[in-house]
């Protein structure tokens, strides 16, 4: 795919208050490991995740998702009215119907011509929802869009720390597939897209591709589809190794693709803002793609996996500390469960 008219006009992100370090995490689960003997520190160990952050009780995704894209129209000269598109994308939400992006849309005052709708595609929810409003502004339809979530992580770590410490039927082998819950950070994060005409800084998207590899969705999956709420009771299953091992291979297949279809070289790339799993995970996809680490922007260590916001999160604080510099080619790597990837490339105009 490739853009003519488009700009990722900005990011925003917003951050829970509370923080939950690793370290407290594996005090909550010592019955675990007392039964099991365990290591402590073996989490972050594996992971590179000190600390992970969650919102406070009660409250909602699109609440939050409200705050972000205020945010994010603060930092814009974007008229507000001339939104043409909203879209949820996180995988947590706030009800099974209506679409979350309602109450946002309605919360926000946008137009009523906007199209209003959530997206959902695991950790790559935001950016399916970037390509559907790129397409539209291409396509002339919309002169700008609006593409929001919020992942809320407290619900499946207590419901994750509650079913290890009491089902004893789960040994060292069968506790590895709850590994991956135990990374899980909340946050939220927005993005604006915005026509070349309207755009105030230039951020040109310049094209991507998508690539999918199904033979492997059961890698990673949820017991049932509920909605993100504190009510939710939320266990996954999660065959991490093997999840990364074929993600890492869809991604350079993916990456092949993507730098043909933007006309990039590897050497070309100078900055990147992936999806944020874990420490072993970065260093394997970069390795495997042919990349230096250095130009990758990390916030794992202090966020964990946020799922669909934590790229965009990433791209946000990186733009804000200026780790961006015009003129840059900045490539967003997606990959989420199913397999799906997704790769974006820009080119950052003005700071």
């Amino acid at each position: 795919m490739k853009y003519t008219n488009v700009c990722i006009e900005a990011f925003s992100h917003t951050l829970p208050e509370e923080v939950l370090a690793t370290a407290e995490l594996e005090m909550m689960l010592q019955p675990l490991y007392s039964r099991l003997k365990l290591p402590e520190g073996r989490l972050e160990l594996l992971t590179g995740i000190r600390e992970r952050r969650l919102w406070t009780r009660g409250r909602s995704p699109g609440e939050q998702s409200v705050e972000t894209v205020r945010r994010l129209l603060d930092r814009s000269e974007i008229d507000p009215q001339r939104i043409g598109a909203l879209i949820h994308g996180s995988v947590c939400r706030d009800y099974l119907e209506p679409a979350t992006a309602c109450g946002v849309h309605h919360a926000l005052g946008l137009p009523p011509t906007c199209m209003v709708y959530d997206v959902s595609n695991a950790c790559l929810g935001i950016l399916s929802g970037m390509i559907q409003t790129a397409n539209m502004i291409e396509l002339g339809q919309i002169e700008a869009g609006i593409v929001v979530g919020t992942e809320s992580s407290r619900s499946l770590l207590e419901a994750t720390i509650r079913q290890l410490n009491t089902d004893l039927s789960i040994d060292r082998k069968s506790v590895k597939s709850a590994f991956a819950s135990l990374t899980i950070g909340s946050g939220s994060a927005a993005v604006l897209l915005a026509s070349k005409e309207l755009s105030r800084t230039g951020n040109r998207l310049l094209g991507g591709a998508v690539y999918a590899q199904t033979e492997h969705c059961n890698l990673c999956r949820s017991e049932t589809d509920q909605s993100g709420g504190d009510a939710m009771n939320p266990l996954m299953r999660t065959d991490s190794e093997t999840l990364m091992q074929e993600g890492v291979r869809a991604a350079a297949a993916t990456f092949e693709l993507f730098l043909s279809e933007v006309d990039w070289t590897r050497r070309g790339v100078g900055r990147t803002f992936c999806h944020q799993v874990g420490r072993v995970h970065q260093q394997l996809l970069f390795e495997t793609l042919g990349l230096p680490m250095e130009i990758n922007f990390s916030t794992l260590e202090h966020l964990g996996n946020t799922g669909s916001v934590a790229l965009p999160t990433a791209a946000s604080i990186g733009f804000e500390s200026g780790f961006v510099h015009p003129g840059e080619r900045v490539a967003l790597l997606g990959i989420g469960s199913g397999i799906n990837v997704v790769m974006l490339g820009m080119l950052a105009g003005k700071p």
